[in-house]
């Protein structure tokens, strides 16, 4: 088994994968999948995190959705036609960051984040992955990735629970910031 690290500030990515405009109304529960995922973003943001993301075929499933393209701000998304969001322009900005950890949020989990993630492992990267942030058409194929990826060895949490491993501690100004995203 791989020795695991403590996500911070100075070791961690987060990875947006493939929430796209056409694809979020099939969802189970899209809205809270989105919701989740802005969460994960805005924290990034607050602890200065790099954040990539990527855009599954986008001029046939259009775009990511507004909510996070406007969370991310002025990030362009990588367009991608493979499944997996282990492309160049991903691979590449992940090798001159030198983190070793990805939080991974995004749709569908049983394609393009399961495979997303089992690329991240094969090269090395430790995936984590926001069980709330990731979301597929059926929760029965959604439950199951989660089970394949924790398998093969990523290790599958929460937004809130990542947010807090990457804060450390209450006793800082960054601590006030981050209960404004979560509550």
């Amino acid at each position: 088994m791989r020795e695991l690290s403590r996500l911070t500030c100075e070791n961690a990515v987060l990875l947006v994968v493939d929430v796209q405009e056409r694809l979020l109304p099939a969802i189970f529960e899209g809205d809270a999948v989105v919701e989740s995922a802005r969460r994960m973003i805005e924290a990034a943001k607050v602890f200065e995190l790099p954040i990539l993301a990527a855009e599954q075929y986008p001029k046939g499933l259009g775009r990511l959705c507004d909510v996070l393209r406007e969370a991310l701000g002025d990030r362009k998304p990588v367009e991608k036609t493979r499944f997996s969001a282990c492309v160049e322009g991903i691979t590449d900005s992940l090798r001159e960051l030198g983190r070793s950890n990805v939080l991974v949020v995004g749709i569908e989990t049983h394609v393009c984040v399961q495979q997303t993630v089992l690329d991240l492992l094969r090269l090395g990267y430790t995936p984590y992955v926001c069980a709330d942030a990731v979301g597929s058409r059926r929760p029965f194929d959604r439950d199951m990735s989660l089970a394949r990826i924790r398998q093969a060895g990523a290790i599958v949490t929460t937004t809130e629970s990542a947010t807090f491993e990457l804060l450390g501690e209450a006793a800082n100004e960054t601590f006030k910031k981050i209960l404004t995203i979560v509550k």
